[in-house]
């Protein structure tokens, strides 16, 4: 025989007291919320601080290279080369380090860590939104790095403070909705290493056919319409001119365009993998 536990009448008359005495707690902010996971993508770098040396060893090093090596062979000197590589190096050290959000994504869901995330009372897109306004403090001092490395080597901006500023601010918003691609990627792939593969495919080409070492005059008519159509091309562009003091707002609302639609695209695709990730 087996008979059903209840609890005296007094203790659960005290236990429905205390419980109605208590307001139920509201739901977190969807920012505030982010900003939590954003300061867990923040303790990562404080107990592994070797993450850190993508965006400061290997920008400088890029930087002194190519501006040693070929600055006087492309530009007739290092100074006048600096000039016109120094954003265009900016964009793609930054763009380098934006396929770690999907590579810590997918270890994450690996890990099923997102399966507990998912099952808290939070907004849906926290947890990755967070992650990239983590990664956003990585890529700010990579371009932290790069101006002052280039400022030593003698780079002086026409634009002034206000200018570079303002390019790296132009900077920030495209590695965001650049690394939605990633999240995507991270969500797809089944292994940190398949995300690292595919991200290294579409890196490259991507960096290199563009106008971050040369000026596009002088390659053959297909390539040339291939590179002033990329948005590296129109980044690269607009941060010269905020930086060198003649804004093209033309390439700035190409850029913002460009911003819009990888969000809307690749955003939209991450949350529907997350949402059917099991």
């Amino acid at each position: 025989m087996t008979r059903t536990a209840t609890a005296p009448s007094g203790q659960d008359e005290a236990l429905r007291a205390v419980l109605a005495d208590r307001a139920r707690p509201s739901r977190p902010h969807a920012l505030r919320t982010s900003l939590v996971f954003g300061w867990r993508a923040m303790l990562k770098i404080k107990h592994v601080p070797e993450q850190l040396f993508d965006v400061t060893l290997f920008p400088a090093m890029m930087m002194l290279m190519f501006t040693h090596l070929f600055g006087g062979a492309l530009a007739g000197s290092t100074g006048d080369y600096l000039t016109f590589l120094l954003p265009g190096m900016m964009v793609m050290s930054v763009m380098m380090t934006t396929m770690y959000t999907g590579i810590a994504l997918n270890i994450d869901v690996n890990k099923g860590i997102f399966d507990r995330f998912r099952t808290l009372p939070i907004w849906r897109p926290a947890a990755l939104v967070g992650a990239l306004f983590g990664d956003l403090v990585r890529y700010t001092l990579a371009s932290a790095v790069m101006v002052a490395l280039g400022l030593v080597l003698g780079y002086r901006p026409d634009g002034g403070p206000l200018g570079v500023l303002g390019a790296v601010a132009l900077l920030l918003l495209f590695s965001f909705s650049f690394s939605w691609i990633w999240t995507a990627f991270g969500l797809l792939m089944r292994t940190e290493k398949s995300v690292q593969s595919v991200s290294f495919s579409v890196l490259f080409p991507l960096a290199f056919v563009s106008n971050v070492f040369v000026e596009p005059d002088t390659m053959p008519d297909w390539l040339r319409a291939v590179v002033e159509a990329s948005p590296v091309t129109h980044l690269v562009d607009a941060m010269r001119g905020l930086m060198n003091g003649d804004v093209d707002a033309g390439r700035i609302g190409l850029v913002l365009l460009s911003c819009t639609l990888m969000t809307a695209v690749f955003g939209s695709v991450t949350m529907l993998l997350y949402n059917r990730k099991r």
